[in-house]
């Protein structure tokens, strides 16, 4: 059955959940273990994420480091494949267009649908950067609406070479994402609106927000949607919080707070900040150790932004420091869950000192 008509047809407010694969290595048994947890709250469909292969840096003998590409957890398809076999839950497994080339999408697609799963949820996948050689970069989609095209095509019968497939007896129903707080890239939330009115037009039976943290800023949301003609059912993802180290980590965006209003943290340097959460009861409350990076950051965007009128410096010198300090940024973040603050100190006052140099361009002067 087709999630949209789950939606639709049942009477109470509908329950998903989404499944994270396990770690290459770990049994099928500990995906089942976390769903017979949650079957008692009678999930009407199940997400499973998708994930693409990882550059990692493993060390060698003489000392150095070698380049590795690996794919951490099994792929998408075989999990939903045994979910939906095994309690028969609708599977709604997540198709992206980071790390996966178009043909490989279409091989997903043939399998899915030989194997019944008929739902799926379109998306991007992450934003960073992927190593991926420019003479390559059109063997992927760039954005979910691309992504969005070939799966239309591929429900008409038509492959990625344009010859007709056989045996489609049900096309693909999908939902897409949306963003109640604007995505991160778009300029405004007139033209995430715009964007979103697309995936809605091309067959979108539903989205799915990003998560947030302010029910208000949801409810506004579908407000505005609805005034903009958007009609699909706007489902709320939520972020459980199960563990208390997942509170170590967050940047501003996602815990509501804005730098460029006039209250919150508007004069609040970057640095290691000690926060108390609050739930429900009011009694219920923990401190935390917060990494604020939101300076350094916006400092990292100006640098990139600006790159095209640098001085006399050399621009890979430029970019290797850059990467230099997100390297830093991202093992300060590490320390951070794994709590081991003073690390966090040295690192985090490393990737500020670069960022000093970088923007007083200390050979010449001028500011980039």
């Amino acid at each position: 059955m087709k999630v949209i008509d789950l939606i639709k047809n049942s009477k109470e407010p509908v329950f998903s959940f989404e499944i994270l694969p396990p770690l290459k290595g770990n049994s099928i048994q500990k995906v089942y273990h976390i769903i017979d947890k949650l079957r008692e709250f009678d999930p009407k469909y199940i997400n499973i994420t998708s994930h693409h292969s990882e550059i990692v840096y493993l060390p060698q003998p003489d000392g150095n480091l070698k380049k590795t590409t690996v794919r951490k957890r099994p792929g998408t398809v075989a999990i939903a494949a045994a979910i939906q076999n095994k309690y028969g839950i609708q599977a709604v497994p997540h198709i992206i267009c980071k790390g996966f080339t178009k043909e490989e999408t279409e091989y997903a697609l043939l399998d899915l649908n030989f194997l019944g799963i008929n739902n799926l949820l379109l998306l991007r996948g992450d934003s960073k950067p992927l190593d991926i050689a420019e003479k390559d970069l059109c063997l992927y989609h760039e954005h979910a609406t691309d992504l969005q095209e070939q799966v239309n095509r591929f429900n008409q019968g038509i492959g990625l070479d344009g010859s007709k497939i056989e045996g489609i007896e049900t096309p693909f129903s999908y939902g897409m994402a949306c963003y109640p707080e604007k995505h991160e890239e778009a300029p405004n939330m007139e033209s995430d609106l715009f964007y979103l009115k697309e995936k809605v037009r091309n067959g979108a039976d539903y989205v799915v927000t990003q998560m947030f943290f302010d029910n208000e800023k949801y409810y506004a949301f579908v407000e505005r949607c609805r005034q903009e003609g958007i009609e699909v059912p706007i489902i709320p993802g939520i972020k459980p919080v199960v563990f208390k180290n997942q509170l170590n980590v967050f940047n501003s965006k996602t815990l509501g707070i804005n730098p460029g209003r006039g209250n919150d943290f508007e004069n609040l340097k970057d640095g290691i900040y000690d926060i108390t959460i609050k739930g429900s009861p009011s009694s219920y409350s923990f401190n935390r150790k917060y990494l604020k990076t939101d300076l350094i950051r916006l400092n990292i965007d100006k640098i990139w932004a600006r790159s095209t009128v640098l001085c006399d410096h050399e621009d890979d010198e430029v970019i290797d420091k850059i990467k230099e300090i997100e390297f830093l940024l991202a093992a300060a973040e590490a320390n951070m869950r794994l709590g081991n603050f003073e690390n966090v100190k040295q690192l985090y006052e490393k990737a500020s000192k670069l960022i000093y140099v970088l923007n007083n361009c200390e050979n010449c002067g001028c500011k980039i």
